[in-house]
C-alpha cells in the first residue's frame, strides 16, 4: 500500500468514528448543561467551595467565577512546582525555577500546556498528578463553561442570566471529561501506553562498539491516563519531553489515530449542543460545515505539501520524514500536525519545525485563524459563534439590514465586543514577536542561525513561539530556546491574556444577548443555517486573517519556501 493511500484511509476512518460519536456526545452534553439534577458527587463538590449550584449569575458573577478559579490554579501549581525539591514521589528533581514554574503554571491553567523544561527530566509524579493532570481537567471545564454560557446568551431572552459557573464546571468535569478519559485511558494501556509510578530506570545499551557503549536514564509515570485529557481536553502537554511521538504515551498507529479522535471529538460534537440548547439543530450543523470545511482543507494541503517534498534536500531523501516517526509516517504526522493546530491542542507527534516550510506555514496558520476549526474545547465553539457574529455584521451592511443572528440584534455593543474579541491576540502575537527582533538576549535563543534560511526560519520560529502562547496551543518549533526568563515571562503572559482577555467580551456578548427580546423572523432574515452562510462564514474567517497576518507570514514561511 502507497503511503499516500494509507494517509487517505486514515483519514476516512477518522471522520467515520467523529461522525459516529456527534450525535451521542453532542446529545449527552446538551442534556449535562441543561439538566435540573445534581448528582451526589456533584453536591459533595458544592459544599466543599461553597457553592449554590442553582443561583444564577449575570455575566459579571460568572467572569469573577471564572477569573477567581482561575488564579488560584495558577498559584496552586506554581507553589507546587516552587516546592517540589521537598515533596514525595519526586524522583529527586530539584524545586523549578521561579519564572519556569510562573510560565507552567500560566500554561496549563490557560488550557495551553507549553512547556519549556523536558518533562522525564524535572517533574516528578506528584506534580505531574496532582497539579499539571487536575489542570488538563479543569482549565478544559472552564473553556466548556464559557462556551455553553454564549450559547445560553443567544437562547435566553430578557433575563441576562447565563447560569452557574460553578455548576458548568463540576458538570463538564463529573459527567463528560472524567468517564471519556477513563475509557480512554484503559484503551491506551490495552493498546501498550504505560500507567504507573516507577522510579528512575537505566535502559540497556544503546550504542555498541568500543568505547561506544552508553546507557539511557527513563522514568515512569501515570501517563495514560494524563495522555487521554491531554488530548480530549486540548491541552496537549506531554509526561516526556517528546510528547506523543514518544512510545511510552503513543504506542503505534493504532492509538495515534485514537488520539487524534480524542483531540477532535469534543470540539466538533459541542456543535451539536449548540443547536439543541437553541433550539434548531441545523444552526450546529451550519457551523459543523464551516469548521469541517477548514479542518479538512488544512489536511489536503498539509498532506499534499507533505507528501510533495519540496526542496533539493528532501527530494533527494525520496520523502520528507526527517523529524517524523517511522511509526506514524507522512500520512498520519500530517493529519495529527493539522488537528492539533487547529485546535488548542498542542500535543505533537512529530518535529513542527522540520516540516517542510510551507507545512509549517499551515501550522501557522490554523492557530493564526483562532483555533476555531473545530478548535479548543468551548473556545473553539464561542470562537466560531464570535466570526459568525461578524459575518452576519458584514452580510448586513451589503444588504442595507440590521444584522441578526438566532433571532438576536447586533448592534453596536455586540460588534464592538466581538472586534475586541478578534483583536486581542493578534497585538499580542506580533507586538511580542516585534520586540523580541529587537532584543539580543531573544535573538540569541534562535539556535540554527547559521543554518540554510536561517533568517526567514528563526523568524518563523518566534512567531510561532508567540501564536501558539496566545493562541493557547503549546505546540513549537522547537529550534528556539524558549528557557530564558524573556521567553518565559512573555510568552506566561501572552497565554494568560490570550485565555481571559477574550473571555471577558465572550461573556459580555453574551450578557447583552440575553439581555435582548427575541426578534422574530420575517423574509428578509438572513437564513444563517443554509451553507450560503456556511460560505460566508469560512470567506470572513480566511479574509480576517489573512489581512491580519499575512504581512508576517511572508517573512517567514513563505519566504523560507520560496527561498
Amino acid at each position: 500500500m502507497s503511503p499516500v493511500l494509507a494517509g487517505v484511509l486514515q483519514l476516512t476512518a477518522l471522520v467515520a468514528a467523529l461522525a459516529l460519536a456527534y450525535r451521542p456526545l453532542g446529545d449527552h452534553m446538551a442534556a449535562v448543561y441543561s439538566s435540573p439534577r445534581h448528582l451526589r458527587a456533584e453536591k459533595i463538590l458544592y459544599r466543599c467551595i461553597g457553592a449554590n449550584p442553582d443561583a444564577q449569575m449575570r455575566w459579571p458573577a460568572y467572569l469573577r467565577g471564572v477569573l477567581a478559579f482561575s488564579a488560584v490554579g495558577v498559584l496552586f501549581l506554581y507553589l507546587l512546582q516552587r516546592l517540589q525539591g521537598g515533596l514525595p514521589l519526586s524522583l529527586g528533581f530539584a524545586s523549578i525555577s521561579p519564572d519556569q514554574a510562573f510560565n507552567t503554571a500560566a500554561s496549563f491553567v490557560a488550557n495551553t500546556n507549553w512547556q519549556s523544561y523536558s518533562g522525564e527530566q524535572a517533574m516528578g509524579h506528584v506534580v505531574q498528578t496532582v497539579g499539571l493532570a487536575v489542570q488538563n481537567f479543569v482549565s478544559a471545564a472552564t473553556g466548556m463553561a464559557v462556551a455553553i454560557a454564549l450559547v445560553r446568551g443567544f437562547a435566553r431572552s430578557r433575563t441576562g442570566e447565563l447560569g452557574n459557573f460553578w455548576s458548568d464546571l463540576v458538570r463538564g468535569t463529573v459527567r463528560v471529561l472524567i468517564p471519556v478519559s477513563v475509557i480512554g485511558a484503559v484503551v491506551l494501556v490495552a493498546c501498550g501506553a504505560i500507567q504507573n509510578f516507577s522510579g528512575i530506570h537505566e535502559v540497556g545499551q544503546f550504542l555498541n562498539g568500543p568505547g561506544l557503549g552508553g546507557h539511557q536514564q527513563t522514568n515512569g509515570g501515570a501517563v495514560a491516563s494524563q495522555e487521554v485529557i491531554k488530548e480530549l481536553g486540548t491541552n496537549g502537554g506531554g509526561y516526556f519531553n517528546a510528547n506523543s511521538a514518544h512510545p511510552f504515551e503513543n504506542p503505534d498507529a493504532f492509538t495515534n489515530l485514537f488520539e487524534i479522535f480524542l483531540i477532535l471529538v469534543i470540539p466538533f460534537a459541542l456543535t451539536r449542543t449548540f443547536g439543541k440548547l437553541v433550539g434548531n439543530v441545523r444552526q450546529g450543523y451550519a457551523v459543523l460545515a464551516t469548521m469541517g470545511v477548514i479542518w479538512l482543507g488544512f489536511t489536503a494541503l498539509m498532506m499534499w505539501t507533505e507528501f510533495a517534498h519540496g526542496g533539493p534536500a528532501l527530494q533527494a531523501a525520496g520523502a520528507a520524514m526527517e523529524g517524523k516517526e517511522t511509526r506514524f509516517g507522512v500520512g498520519a504526522s500530517s493529519i495529527f500536525s493539522v488537528a492539533t493546530t487547529l485546535t488548542s491542542t498542542g500535543a505533537v507527534d512529530s518535529f513542527h519545525s522540520s516540516f517542510t516550510a510551507f507545512g509549517g506555514g499551515l501550522q501557522l496558520l490554523g492557530m493564526m485563524l483562532g483555533e476555531i476549526a473545530p478548535g479548543g474545547v468551548g473556545s473553539g465553539l464561542y470562537g466560531m459563534l464570535i466570526m459568525a457574529v461578524i459575518a452576519v455584521f458584514i452580510a448586513g451592511l451589503m444588504v442595507g439590514r440590521t444584522p441578526e443572528y438566532l433571532g438576536k440584534k447586533i448592534g453596536t455593543r455586540e460588534i464592538k465586543l466581538a472586534a475586541c474579541y478578534i483583536l486581542v491576540t493578534p497585538t499580542l502575537v506580533l507586538g511580542f514577536t516585534a520586540a523580541s527582533m529587537v532584543l539580543p538576549d531573544a535573538l540569541g535563543s534562535m539556535l540554527n542561525t547559521k543554518a540554510l534560511g536561517a533568517g526567514s526560519h528563526g523568524f518563523s520560529e518566534v512567531l510561532y513561539a508567540f501564536t501558539s502562547g496566545a493562541n493557547n496551543n503549546g505546540s513549537a518549533f522547537a529550534g528556539l530556546n524558549a528557557n530564558t526568563p524573556w521567553y518565559n515571562t512573555t510568552i506566561g503572559l501572552a497565554m494568560l491574556l490570550g485565555r481571559f482577555l477574550p473571555m471577558v467580551f465572550v461573556l459580555a456578548l453574551a450578557g447583552s444577548l440575553a439581555e435582548q427580546k427575541p426578534i422574530p423572523e420575517t423574509a428578509g432574515t438572513l437564513r444563517t443555517e443554509k451553507p450560503l452562510f456556511a460560505g460566508l462564514l469560512v470567506g470572513t474567517i480566511l479574509i480576517i486573517t489573512g489581512l491580519t497576518y499575512f504581512p508576517a507570514l511572508a517573512l517567514g514561511p513563505l519566504a523560507e519556501g520560496l527561498s
